[in-house]
């Protein structure tokens, strides 16, 4: 299976505590966001069903970090993102939109309230300098709140899959069973103290994301893999990452999503909180922009074999109406897949479309959701 990880050659990438791991299994490493990352160890269509059915284990250390923390900490990020931060809980996390003044996306990031006062922001990898300095820029009430730039403190991996929560909770001897979605805990994982385990995810299943201590984490890995023998877990790699994301309907920043997007045209609506008390940076521009953009995020099934690639031209009626943002050979649902940002009235479930793949035309229709976890 294909999947285009497009970026110059370097020869200065960084690499994360897990890397000797991976090129000790045979992965192909390539350049990802200035750091040298797995995008498969046996395959990307068998890495992707393997989470499907059983647990894989992700190295996402590339991601970054931004640590709030101080008495005005929520106030501060109440107003720089979109959800409603004032009613995280402590251990609670929350997807967000970080917004412009125009009502475009700056990145999609998940906060996760550690305290009352303490905050930890996960933002994308490719954005990491780019949030730093957004959030340094723009963060209101800094009499009252620090910030600080934690993406080399911390090392991310994730467990994901229809057993992930047997293997993670064997590794932190947590009762993680009852742990709500999108709640975490504090606790020791891997026999190293201070992680972060969140029940969290981006490939459409169960399972959990936990920050370890960059400088502790390296044996996690090894030990993840050994005490998840018995579930069948396999390393993952940045390949079928993408393709379970995109089954799963999910958004990434630079494809569904950029400085130009509305949360609303990519279908985040359920994290654009324009009725909370005060707004958000980008809120009155979102709401103005409710009459007058003029598509909208769709996913598309294709019919036959040919795949769509981002970038290919959507039509209806002999016309161009919108391009196509992902496209891949859905591995578990068995058939090609797609998510174009159309023109809006056509964005409705069942409209019938067809997209150029290379000079021939790939018939397809709108759909509310290619996977969904049984």
């Amino acid at each position: 299976m294909r999947v285009a990880f497009r970026e110059p050659l370097v020869t200065d990438l960084r690499r994360t505590p897990f890397h000797a791991h991976h090129v000790a299994a045979g992965a192909r490493m390539v350049p990802f966001a200035g750091w040298d990352m797995p995008v498969q160890y046996r395959g990307i269509t068998g890495e992707h069903v393997a989470v499907r059915e059983k647990v894989g284990l992700f190295d996402v250390s590339h991601m970054g970090e931004i640590r709030v923390r101080g008495p005005k900490a929520a106030e501060a990020l109440q107003w720089l993102l979109s959800n409603d931060v004032a009613k995280l809980a402590p251990g609670q996390a929350q997807y967000n939109a970080l917004c412009n003044p125009s009502g475009g996306i700056v990145d999609d990031v998940f906060a996760y309230r550690i305290a009352e006062d303490d905050f930890l922001v996960c933002v994308n990898a490719s954005n990491r300098d780019k949030d730093f300095a957004w959030f340094s820029e723009h963060l209101p009430h800094r009499d009252g709140c620090t910030l600080e730039d934690q993406g080399d403190a911390w090392a991310q991996v994730a467990i994901q899959g229809p057993r992930g929560v047997d293997v993670a909770a064997a590794l932190c001897g947590e009762d993680l069973a009852s742990l709500g979605r999108h709640r975490f805990l504090v606790t020791r994982f891997a026999d190293i103290p201070g992680c972060i385990v969140a029940r969290t995810g981006y490939t459409g299943e169960d399972g959990f994301e936990i920050f370890l201590p960059a400088d502790e984490a390296e044996p996690a890995w090894p030990r993840v893999l050994e005490v998840g023998a018995e579930a069948g877990i396999e390393p993952i790699g940045l390949g079928a990452r993408d393709t379970l994301r995109l089954e799963a309907r999910n958004v990434l920043y630079g494809h569904e999503i950029d400085d130009t997007t509305s949360p609303l045209q990519a279908n985040l609506g359920w994290i654009t909180k324009l009725k909370k008390e005060g707004g958000f940076l980008g809120s009155d521009a979102i709401v103005a922009r409710k009459e007058t953009d003029t598509t909208k995020l769709a996913a598309l099934k294709l019919d036959g074999k040919r795949i769509a690639r981002d970038g290919m031209t959507v039509h209806a009626d002999g016309r161009v109406v919108g391009r196509v943002t992902s496209g891949t050979l859905g591995p578990y649902v068995g058939h090609p897949i797609a998510l174009a940002m159309v023109e809006k009235g056509l964005a409705t479930v069942g409209t019938p479309l067809s997209i150029d793949v290379r000079g021939n035309e790939a018939t397809a229709a709108v759909v509310d959701a290619f996977y969904k976890r049984s």
